[in-house]
C-alpha cells in the first residue's frame, strides 16, 4: 500500500475535486467510506454532490475558522492510500477499517490521547492506472485549537502502511528499497507531447548508462552530452569552480523550454555524491571535471576528447563477458542482508542494460524495461553512513561495450554471450529478493526476464558451443564466458579485503581543499 501526502490551504477546493469528475472524468461514484463520527452522523455512503462536498469541507474547517488558528505551510492534510492494480479491489468496509487504523497510527484521532481532528476518507473508483485507492482529507487543527504535528509524517505514513499491509493481508512493499514514482502531471505532459514515456524515465537511463560506462567524472559529462541531453552544473555558493550537483534535461520541442531534473530527483543513486564514489579522486581529475562542467554550462564543445569518441577494442568483449561471469560467482558469498552490495550490483547491471538501450533502442524497448526494473533494487531507503567501495568483478566493462553496441541485423554472438552473463546476474538479484521474502520484487524481475529480455535473446544469434568458429570475435567471447563458469571456481566477495570508506564530500575543485557535503 502506497501513501502519498500533500499539504495545502484550500479545504473546499480539495473536497470539491475529490467529489467531482476528476481531470479526465476518471472519478466514478465518489462517496465517503469513513471519517470523524460527527461528520459520518450527517452523511452516509451516498454519491457526493457539490452541496455535500461544500458541507463536508465546512465541517472539516470548523475548528480552524472558529478558533482562528493558522498553520504555517497550510492546514489541509491530504493523503492517498493506493494498492497496485494487480491486487484488485477492496470492499468499502475494509477500506474503512484501514483508514481508521491509519489515522489512529498517525495521531489524528482520540487514540493519540489528545483532542481529535476532523477527517474523512473518500473513495471514487480506480485511478487512471487502474489501481484501487482512497483519499483522506484532514484538518491539522484539533478540536481544542491545538495543532496536529506533521513532523516526519512521510516516514510515519510509510511505517504505518507497512504495519497495515501485514494486518490486512495486503501485498507487502519492500522496507529496504524505494524508488521515486512519476507524478500524474509528468505522465499527462508526455501524453500531450506524444512522447513514448515521461522525460524523467529517459533521462534516468541516460545518466545511469553514462555513469556506469565512464571511468571518471569528466568522461561522464562528455558521454552524457553525446546522448543529446542538456547538462548544467550546480556550483557551490559564490563559486564557479566547485560543482556540488547537476541537472539534466531533454531538448525541448521548438518554442518550448527544457524541463530540468536534478540527479537525485531522477533516482536516489544518481545524485552526484553517489556517482563520485565510483570514480577515482585526484586533483587532476577534479580539474578536468570542472572544465567539462563549465563547457557544458556554456554550451561549448568538450574540452578534451576521450575514449567515448572511439569504438572499444572488439577483443574486450571476451574480457568483460568473463568479468560479468565472475561477478555472478562472487554473489554466491554475499549475505542477503548486505543491502549496499546488492544495490551496487543491481546498479551496475541496470547501467549495462541502460547503455545497451541508449545505443540501440530508438524508443523504450525490452532493454529499457530491464534497466528500469533492476534500477529499483539499486535504490535504498537508507544508505550506509560510510558506504563501502566494492572491488573485484564488475559489470562496468559491460556498460562500456554495450554503450557502443549496434543491433544491426540480428546483433553479434558476442552480444548474445554478454546477455547470457547479464541474465545470470539478474537471476542472482531475483534469487536474493526471493530468499529475502520480497516476493513482489522477485515476481517483477522474473516477469521482466520472461517477457522482455526473451525478446532480446530471440533477436540475437544462438550462443555457440565453446569450440573454434569462423567468427573470431564470437569464439573469443565464448571461450571467456566458458572459462568464467568453470565448476569449482572459488567464490570470492565483491567487497574489498578491508572496508574502504567512500568519501562523503561532493565539492570538486582544482585545489586540494576538502569537499563540502551537498
Amino acid at each position: 500500500m502506497i501513501p502519498n501526502i500533500t499539504k495545502g490551504t484550500r479545504m473546499h477546493g480539495l473536497i470539491a475535486y475529490l467529489a467531482g469528475p476528476g481531470r479526465a472524468n476518471e472519478h466514478t461514484d465518489p462517496h465517503l467510506v469513513t471519517g470523524s463520527p460527527s461528520i459520518m452522523a450527517w452523511h452516509n455512503d451516498d454519491e457526493l454532490n457539490a452541496d455535500a462536498a461544500q458541507a463536508i469541507a465546512k465541517e472539516l474547517d470548523r475548528a480552524r475558522s472558529v478558533l482562528g488558528v493558522e498553520v504555517s505551510g497550510g492546514h489541509v492534510w491530504h493523503c492517498s492510500l493506493s494498492l497496485r492494480a494487480e491486487e484488485g479491489d477492496l470492499t468499502d468496509a475494509k477500506w474503512a477499517d484501514i483508514a481508521q487504523d491509519f489515522m489512529d497510527e498517525m495521531g489524528f484521532t482520540e487514540a493519540s490521547g489528545r483532542a481529535p481532528v476532523q477527517w474523512v476518507a473518500i473513495r471514487h473508483g480506480h485511478s487512471k492506472a487502474g489501481n484501487d485507492h482512497i483519499h483522506i482529507a484532514a484538518s491539522m487543527v484539533r478540536e481544542d485549537g491545538t495543532k496536529w504535528s506533521s513532523w516526519r509524517d512521510f516516514p510515519r505514513a510509510q511505517q504505518a502502511a507497512r504495519a497495515l499491509e501485514k494486518k490486512y493481508g495486503l501485498e507487502e512493499l519492500s522496507p529496504t528499497h524505494s524508488t521515486r514514482g512519476l507524478r500524474p502531471g509528468e505522465r499527462e505532459a508526455s501524453e500531450r507531447r506524444g512522447a513514448p514515456e515521461p522525460e524523467r524515465r529517459s533521462l534516468e537511463r541516460k545518466v545511469r548508462a553514462c555513469a556506469t560506462s565512464a571511468q571518471d567524472e569528466a568522461e561522464f559529462i562528455r558521454r552524457l552530452r553525446r546522448t543529446g541531453a542538456l547538462v548544467r552544473p550546480r556550483y557551490a555558493s559564490g563559486r564557479d569552480d566547485v560543482v556540488v550537483g547537476y541537472s539534466v534535461a531533454e531538448w525541448p520541442p521548438k518554442g518550448g523550454r527544457p524541463v530540468w531534473f536534478g540527479g537525485g530527483h531522477l533516482a536516489k543513486d544518481l545524485a552526484l555524491p553517489k556517482l563520485r564514489a565510483e570514480w577515482p579522486d585526484s586533483p587532476q581529475g577534479a580539474g578536468d571535471a570542472v572544465a567539462e562542467w563549465q563547457a557544458a554550462a556554456r554550451g561549448r564543445r568538450p574540452v578534451t576528447i576521450g575514449r567515448e569518441a572511439h569504438e572499444p577494442d572488439p577483443q574486450l568483449w571476451a574480457q568483460y563477458s568473463d568479468e560479468v561471469a565472475r561477478l555472478r560467482e562472487t554473489l554466491r558469498s554475499v549475505p542477503l542482508d548486505d543491502h549496499a552490495t546488492w544495490a551496487h550490483v543491481a546498479r551496475e547491471t541496470s547501467g549495462a542494460f541502460a547503455a545497451w538501450s541508449t545505443a540501440t533502442e530508438a524508443t523504450p524497448g525490452p532493454l529499457a524495461a530491464a534497466a528500469d526494473e533492476l534500477s529499483k533494487t539499486a535504490q535504498l531507503r537508507r544508505y550506509p553512513v560510510r558506504p563501502v567501495r566494492s572491488v573485484g568483478p564488475s559489470a562496468r566493462g559491460a556498460s562500456l561495450m554495450l554503450m557502443a553496441a549496434s543491433m544491426g541485423g540480428t546483433g553479434t554472438a558476442a552480444q548474445a554471450i554478454m546477455l547470457r552473463q547479464l541474465l545470470n546476474v539478474a537471476k542472482a538479484v531475483h534469487d536474493m529478493h526471493k530468499a529475502s521474502n520480497d516476493l513482489r520484487r522477485a515476481r517483477q524481475i522474473s516477469h521482466m526476464v520472461k517477457h522482455h529480455l526473451s525478446q532480446v535473446a530471440a533477436a540475437l544469434p544462438s550462443v555457440p558451443a565453446a569450440q573454434p568458429s569462423v567468427d573470431a570475435e564470437a569464439a573469443a567471447a565464448v571461450q571467456a564466458s566458458t572459462a568464467g563458469q568453470v565448476t569449482g571456481r572459488s567464490a570470492g566477495s565483491v567487497l574489498p579485503p578491508k572496508h574502504v570508506p567512500a568519501r562523503t564530500d561532493t565539492i570538486r575543485s582544482t585545489t586540494t581543499r576538502p569537499d563540502i557535503e551537498r
